[in-house]
């Protein structure tokens, strides 16, 4: 098995090997499997290979007790977290059958091994997944001793360790089944959590920002509510990130992973802070981040991460400070990394940043804070295969870096939403298009508008289809965010005035960036408003009742 060049051909050779191997990337997604393997699950490599490993082999929905799925979870999970391999119980995993054999599942048990690959930086590269077909040892477990040391020509000693470690197996699988239901009670009790802490802080942070737009209030009244916002807002942050280290520990954090581009998260995450920085005269700078430059991850997630840390480089460092941002290929990672000109955290303490609740650097700044951040923050990274650290000297700065797994540019970047609706009737009632990438965002306008009553929404994350759809259903307002994942806001912009279906249709700008310049950039090129994030409510339903009324776009 040796290639044209003389090279081994490890491909054929690793396929070819007799024992039941699988590997997997750290996201669990399926990257290849011996014979052995597709001949043992009955699967074939064209139909699991880029699949999700537990879409491609679930547990038997006949069979109410199955715990192979979360036991198999769990130890990935621990592998992925402590980088060692982790050695599993027999497990009963259930198979499916092929449809030519009447689909269903079938009975199987394993002993598997779930090992790391290490890069050269120590960084999670795969998982190779290993198990031994122990089926027929299980089968004896239902038989009298005799027959079971007969069927399989083993004398009494023998047999019984056989025996001994099947009881073992079985104590682990109550075990297993207890943690399983403890494990679902949590899961129902941080659920309940979030929706019943969440939604009273809602509509306490939500008429709180109305009642800011009342002409009414005292100055006492005033300095009063901005409290009841304050605090509210601190509490509300609070609850998400405790619900998301919950959801970390649990195995839960639900994950989309795709190719995100290092400079457009950057760049996002650099237009959100900026304001913020820019009050405290602090020069934020971006810095070695290529169009090339791609990694593995949850855009969203890794979004919040960058906000973190450029959060706490801003509340940390000094007035009149910089803070730098840079993007390096690390072998088979891609390091992004936050450095502050602050005063800097001392060795023995860099550890304690980590830990939730512990505020080390409080006394610094008057910023309210959840001592969270970086605990949850690290847990994501972790959670996508990659890792978060720190390097420190008192009063030198921090450097805050992050390791994700390295990514091949998508053929087709970015993907599209479409949350379609028939149109409505004139008269109050309204069409209204979001062109918006962030989920979080899009959910907001949409709940927004929900309270404002009679608007159907139409939604693209996608600059180009926010431009076809515009031009085939004609709203009477455009949501458009600034950074898109194919087009800047400004050609989508410049592409809608163009086009005489859509020019005259109202165009409201949401960016973080409000800088005059920014504002007098976007509204040449034909927006009519801006709307700063993060939104006010208020303001998106001025422009909504504006557009109602058929200012700027009556006559379509």
């Amino acid at each position: 098995m040796v290639d044209a060049g003389g090279a081994p051909d490890f491909k054929t050779l690793f396929e070819s090997a007799p024992g039941l191997y699988l590997v997997l990337a750290p996201d669990l997604t399926i990257v290849a499997a011996t014979h052995a393997y597709l001949e043992a699950t009955r699967t074939e490599s064209d139909a699991i290979v880029g699949r999700d490993l537990f879409d491609v082999f679930p547990d038997n929905p006949d069979d109410p007790d199955a715990t192979g799925e979360s036991n198999l979870r769990a130890s990935l999970d621990r592998v992925i977290q402590a980088r060692v391999p982790d050695t599993m119980a027999i497990q009963k995993y259930d198979i499916r059958k092929p449809a030519r054999e009447g689909g269903g599942f079938e009975v199987r048990y394993w002993s598997p091994i779930n090992s790391p690959v290490l890069d050269d930086h120590g960084q999670l590269r795969y998982i190779i997944h290993r198990v031994e077909d122990v089926t027929e040892f299980a089968r004896l477990r239902s038989l009298e001793p005799d027959q079971a040391a007969g069927a399989l020509g083993m004398d009494e000693r023998v047999e019984r360790m056989t025996m001994e470690v099947l009881e073992r197996s079985q104590e682990l699988k109550e075990a297993n089944r207890w943690l399983v239901k403890l494990d679902r009670a949590r899961s129902e009790f941080l659920s309940r959590m979030s929706h019943e802490l969440r939604t009273p802080l809602n509509a306490v942070i939500g008429f709180a920002q109305l009642l800011q737009y009342d002409d009414n209030l005292s100055d006492a009244q005033r300095s009063s509510l901005d409290d009841i916002l304050r605090a509210g807002r601190h509490l509300l942050d609070l609850i998400n990130e405790v619900l998301d280290i919950a959801k970390i520990e649990a195995g839960h954090l639900a994950l989309s992973i795709e190719a995100v581009q290092v400079r457009e998260v950057v760049r996002s995450a650099v237009d959100f802070i900026s304001p913020t920085a820019r009050e405290r005269e602090m020069e934020v700078v971006v810095d070695a981040l290529r169009d090339d430059q791609y990694v593995r991850a949850d855009r969203q997630r890794t979004l919040q991460v960058l906000l973190n840390l450029l959060s706490n480089a801003v509340k940390y460092n000094r007035p009149g400070g910089r803070i730098e941002v840079t993007g390096e290929d690390r072998g088979s990672h891609v390091r992004i990394s936050v450095r502050d000109s602050g005063v800097g955290i001392a060795a023995e303490h860099l550890e304690r940043l980590f830990v939730p609740f512990d505020r080390l650097g409080a006394e610094q700044t008057e910023t309210e804070g959840t001592g969270v951040g970086l605990a949850l923050s690290r847990g994501l990274c972790e959670r996508m295969g990659g890792e978060l650290g720190v390097s420190s000297e008192l009063g030198s700065g921090s450097t805050f870096w992050i390791d994700l797994p390295m990514a091949e540019p998508p053929a087709e970047p970015g993907t599209s939403l479409l949350v379609d609706a028939p149109p409505v009737p004139r008269g109050g009632a309204i069409t209204v298009l979001c062109i918006e990438d962030n989920q979080s965002n899009l959910r907001l306008v949409e709940r927004v508008l929900e309270k404002r009553g009679g608007v159907a929404l139409l939604a693209a994350t996608r600059g180009r289809d926010g431009v076809a759809i515009a031009a085939r259903r004609r709203p009477n307002l455009i949501l458009l965010d600034v950074h898109l994942p194919d087009i800047d806001g400004k050609e989508v912009l410049e592409q809608l005035r163009a086009d005489r279906r859509t020019a005259t249709i109202p165009v409201a700008v949401m960016s973080a960036d409000a800088t005059p310049r920014q504002v007098e950039r976007l509204r040449e090129a034909g927006a009519q408003d801006y709307l700063t994030k993060p939104i006010q409510v208020k303001d998106l339903l001025d422009v909504v009742e504006r557009a109602a009324a058929g200012e700027d776009g009556e006559g379509r």
